[in-house]
């Protein structure tokens, strides 16, 4: 066995074929070990160096075998509490995962052998962790540095706003309106929006609350099929999906309403609203492009006052006065905002938003909030963010997005970057999606009915939304395009959904491009997350980096396997083959190579010296 080993690790150090695997990737390292690579094994934690230094008669054989040591893979890194907190929990995690791999004794005997070797490839969860020197000289990555632009939340929001200066693209077509509260200028147009998005939910209010009574007549409304029916309203004390360790109370609500609900409100409220969507209007259409004062929609109406009633009607179910005319007038401004707004078919009634960590994954510390001051006393209470993250960003929520047996799901959909410059783009055609655990209703924002994340409904195992949603709450894209096929909507898959994905992703790298670390050799998996309105519109709601590989499910347990190894075959095989098959990826975009210039830099000093008289 060990003339076996000797001969197969000869043959890889002479092949170039010495990997190492750092996380729970037991099908890279199963797919690597057939190709004929040898793993240099990484330690999990540092014990597996604390148990060398122990062992001082182990240390001195292995010193000696391999002429001195290898070189190490990781390094001590400073993090602050809280994030140690949560990546010793990840470590942990990833450890028992890669420890229930099989352990074959003629691997661990080869990756001793190899412990002198530089990796010519490397698989790891996390970049920080790797020695940056010796990373250097490995050949082939998995990840790349610096992807703050693209895969963090308050990176996202700024890098998109950008987009004018890459495409003739409108953002707010394909991604939910978004703002950094830790900027001041970005909290002050959250909170413009926040108004007038309310002013918009009172006129759809006014023309679809169900039982308001025309002033004068004796007739009920009827519903108008252009403008989203209301959701139910919610209970009294707005959004109950809070952060641990944060309550109500911590809230104040000013000015409360004298109305009660199922009484009427003064006859303004109405009027107002129609002002401030007709001053919108004008600034939509540029009619204030010479206007040197304020914004007419900040100042024209008593906000505070207005918000108030507003929450009573939408949340408590108080009544409006209407008149005929009041409601042709309604109907109106919203067909017009409607042709200006690509996202008031998104907006619903109740003027929800999601609040979101800047840096955290798997749904951590997202909250629903339907006031304007919870939304701010929230990003008050946090710790005040450093100079370059924001703590907090917040997002329009999508309030009518497309449900399953009423329940509501989003898609994970992976592509690969092998190369920035030029930027080189590669889009997999299977995907999955991900369902909630109870049926979708904005009466309660419970994170088992907003929040998809495998991490967090695996907390609601008992909870079941439908029969006909799976147990595992998983559906591959195919299961999707046969339920698209029985509602007759064969065609959106192909014809909306993966065309608006793909255009979705391309926009995000095109505006982070020049943001990210580049490195040539390196490459990345992505798992963007989308959200399908109810016209089948996809909108992006996050990028991640080293996404999950982790089997939750029948489904992911296949997908995963598959698209591990598709990326292998990608990165790895197509070097030596081009033409080889590289399973369900296909090429979305290739950069046209720019001609590289001589780099002169700046420094234009002239060296030389004087001439002496002969």
């Amino acid at each position: 066995q060990l003339r076996r080993a000797k001969l197969h690790v000869e043959k890889a150090i002479k092949e170039k074929k010495i990997f190492s695997v750092q996380g729970p990737y037991p099908v890279i390292r199963h797919l690597l070990r057939a190709r004929g690579w040898v793993e240099r094994k990484l330690p999990r934690n540092g014990k597996q160096l604390k148990q060398q230094a122990g062992n001082q008669k182990k240390r001195h054989v292995e010193k000696k075998a391999s002429g001195g040591g290898g070189e190490p893979l990781h390094h001590p890194q400073p993090h602050s509490k809280k994030d140690k907190a949560e990546e010793e929990d990840e470590d942990k995690k990833d450890e028992k995962e890669q420890c229930s791999e099989d352990s074959d004794d003629i691997h661990d005997l080869m990756s001793f052998l190899v412990q002198d070797q530089v990796p010519n490839f490397l698989w790891t969860i996390r970049l920080s962790t790797i020695d940056q020197e010796l990373l250097q000289r490995i050949e082939v990555v998995n990840r790349y540095p610096r992807l703050h632009a693209l895969c963090t939340k308050e990176g996202l929001c700024q890098s998109l706003q950008n987009l004018s200066w890459f495409e003739q693209v409108d953002l707010n077509t394909f991604f939910p309106r978004c703002y950094r509260l830790g900027v001041m200028e970005e909290q002050e147009a959250f909170i413009e929006d926040f108004r007038l998005t309310a002013a918009r939910n009172l006129l759809k209010l006014a023309v679809e609350k169900v039982g308001d009574r025309l002033e004068g007549t004796e007739q009920t409304p009827k519903s108008n099929n252009k403008v989203p029916a209301p959701k139910a309203p919610l209970p009294q004390g707005g959004s109950v999906l809070w952060p641990q360790g944060w309550h109500r109370s911590h809230v104040s609500h000013s000015m409360p309403s004298t109305a009660r609900p199922g009484s009427p409100l003064y006859p303004n409220l109405v009027e107002e609203a129609l002002e401030v969507c007709e001053q919108h209007l004008g600034v939509l259409g540029h009619q204030d492009i010479d206007r040197g004062t304020p914004s007419p929609c900040r100042t024209c109406i008593a906000w505070d006052r207005f918000l108030q009633e507003y929450y009573h009607v939408a949340h408590e179910g108080a009544r409006l006065v209407l008149s005929k005319e009041q409601r042709e007038q309604c109907l109106d401004v919203l067909q017009r905002l409607g042709e200006q707004l690509p996202q008031l078919a998104i907006e619903g009634n109740l003027n929800v938003w999601i609040l979101k960590p800047s840096a955290k994954s798997r749904g951590r510390g997202i909250v629903c909030a339907t006031r304007l001051e919870e939304v701010l006393e929230l990003s008050r209470s946090c710790t005040a963010p450093s100079a370059q993250v924001c703590e907090w960003v917040v997002q329009k929520y999508v309030e009518q997005p497309l449900t399953i047996f009423d329940t509501k799901f989003d898609i994970r959909q992976w592509f690969v970057v092998t190369d920035w410059k030029p930027l080189t783009v590669w889009f997999y055609r299977d995907c999955y999606l991900r369902f909630c655990s109870q049926p979708f209703s904005l009466r309660r924002l419970e994170p088992a009915r907003h929040l998809c994340n495998v991490s967090i409904q695996k907390r609601y195992k008992t909870l079941q939304p439908d029969p006909r949603v799976p147990l595992d709450k998983i559906w591959s894209n195919k299961q999707f395009q046969a339920y698209l096929a029985r509602l007759g909507r064969a065609d959106a898959w192909h014809r909306v959904m993966v065309p608006g994905m793909k255009a979705a992703i391309l926009n995000a790298l095109r505006c982070t491009q020049d943001l990210v670390g580049s490195r040539k050799g390196s490459f990345e998996l992505f798992g963007a997350d989308f959200l399908i309105g109810e016209d089948c519109q996809p909108w992006l709601l996050e990028i991640n980096s080293c996404p999950t590989m982790s089997p939750s499910s029948a489904v992911t347990r296949r997908l995963c396997a598959n698209v591990q190894r598709d990326t292998l075959r990608l990165v790895l095989d197509r070097k030596d083959n081009p033409s080889c098959p590289i399973g369900a990826f296909e090429l979305l975009y290739k950069e046209a190579a720019m001609p590289t210039c001589l780099h002169v830099g700046l420094k234009l000093m002239v060296e030389g010296c004087s001439l002496k008289k002969p």
